[in-house]
């Protein structure tokens, strides 16, 4: 009979999602800080006397360093492995996080959260890699999807936790607090953590220097499936990032006039909305593969369809209802946009996966940080009107949606080629 496990080929079981819990552990915390500025941006104008545009700096530099650093973390996780990077990440994080803290000035706020954005990048493609070594490679959907259901449920801590610290004890008693946790994954990660299981150790790399960097990324890049899964990442996530991340807030109390708490329990509903999401995706990609596109383009339109509806309605505020829905589909942004990493995957060999994964994963922040940016600029310039500046949102979704469309057949032809080819090379065992 043929052998039904790939060869070489990780068992998974407790002891894989004890290793991979510690990993991840790391990205909860790498989330909690990096949607902190989400529940205080209107606290940080505040302490830090700026307008729109410069709070909205704050973000793109985080996401700026986030998105350049992709590439670069995926070789490393490549070359280093998972635990070195990780440790390394929370080191960074924890002191971005602290320095925010702590932070008298406008400058020395930005320098925090660019460390800050260093240490969350050395995070998700680690921990995906992780998931790639000690589980069987069928199990890869629902591992990604579950590592961006704990990334949203570091963002629900965020957006109920710290925002009540920060308006109870304060700004630097709050993000000091806070810091802690990223002491102490830093110490599960050194005793705990492990980058495969005995017996699955990779084959080393060969140390060639920049040669072999760039032979890296150009092949990585050439699979039609890296770039159609960094396009379905760019399109899919930015919406709800952008959300979540900073404007949400001012949107929902400044332009729709609700609370801080209404708004804050809209910003909630993203998070729940992402979390119960991300199960649903992870079990249909996983089961039926042909998923994946529609998944992520009806996500896209139907996101597309909400932000209209709201932008243009015609009464003074939107009325709640609809903001519920809006906010309800919102949260498949998230479990959208870890689709692209399902087309990334399989069209690179193990020794490519980190590198892969960072090409990905540069599209959705990318997208996201553009986005920020033109919506504190147009902010600034047109006196606060939110339905001109959010329309910048239909913009990135209908660049986005054409390069799918483009790269999709390229990715599927290739895809039918690999499956062709294992089948020829599927060894038969003797009954």
């Amino acid at each position: 009979m043929s052998a039904t496990a790939i060869p070489g080929d990780p068992p998974g079981g407790r002891r894989a999602l004890a290793v991979w819990g510690v990993g991840v552990s790391v990205y909860f915390v790498a989330v909690v800080f990096r949607t902190s500025l989400g529940v205080a941006g209107l606290d940080a104008a505040d302490r830090f006397h700026v307008n729109a545009s410069a709070l909205s700096t704050f973000s793109i530099l985080q996401l700026l360093v986030y998105a350049g650093m992709q590439i670069p973390v995926g070789l490393l996780v490549d070359r280093l492995g998972t635990k070195k990077v990780l440790a390394l990440g929370a080191v960074l994080f924890t002191a971005g996080q602290l320095g925010f803290a702590f932070s008298p000035t406008y400058g020395t706020a930005l320098a925090s959260r660019a460390l800050l954005g260093c240490g969350d990048a050395l995070t998700f493609i680690s921990v995906l890699r992780l998931g790639s070594r000690w589980f069987p490679a069928r199990r890869g959907p629902m591992v990604a999807q579950f590592a961006g259901l704990v990334g949203m449920a570091g963002n629900l801590v965020s957006t109920l936790v710290l925002a009540r610290l920060l308006h109870g004890i304060g700004w630097t008693a709050a993000f000091a607090g806070s810091a802690a946790a990223g002491a102490v994954v830093l110490v599960l990660v050194l005793l705990f953590l492990k980058d495969h299981p005995e017996g699955h150790e990779p084959e080393p790399l060969p140390h060639q220097g920049g040669a072999y960097v760039r032979r890296q990324i150009a092949a990585s890049w050439r699979e039609p499936g890296t770039r159609l899964g960094l396009w379905v990442h760019f399109t899919t996530q930015f919406p709800a990032m952008v959300f979540l991340l900073l404007w949400g807030l001012p949107f929902l109390v400044e332009a729709q006039g609700l609370s801080r708490a209404v708004a804050g329990e809209l910003l909630t509903l993203v998070v729940l909305s992402n979390m119960v999401v991300g199960l649903v995706y992870g079990q249909l990609v996983a089961r039926h593969h042909g998923a994946r596109l529609p998944l992520a383009l009806g996500t896209v339109g139907t996101t597309a369809a909400l932000w209209a509806a709201t932008l243009a309605y015609p009464g003074a505020h939107a009325p709640m209802w609809l903001l519920i829905v809006l906010c309800t589909v919102l949260g498949a942004c998230g479990p959208a946009s870890m689709i692209g990493f399902d087309f990334a995957r399989p069209a690179n060999p193990p020794e490519r996966q980190g590198t892969a994964s960072g090409i990905t994963n540069m599209g959705g922040f990318v997208a996201s940080m553009t986005t920020l940016f033109a919506i504190g600029v147009l902010l600034d310039a047109t006196g606060d009107d939110y339905s001109l500046a959010f329309s910048v949102v239909f913009v990135l979704q209908a660049a986005g949606v054409s390069q799918i469309l483009r790269l999709r057949r390229q990715a599927a032809r290739r895809e039918r080629e690999r499956l062709v080819a294992s089948r020829v090379e599927t060894v038969h065992v003797p009954a």
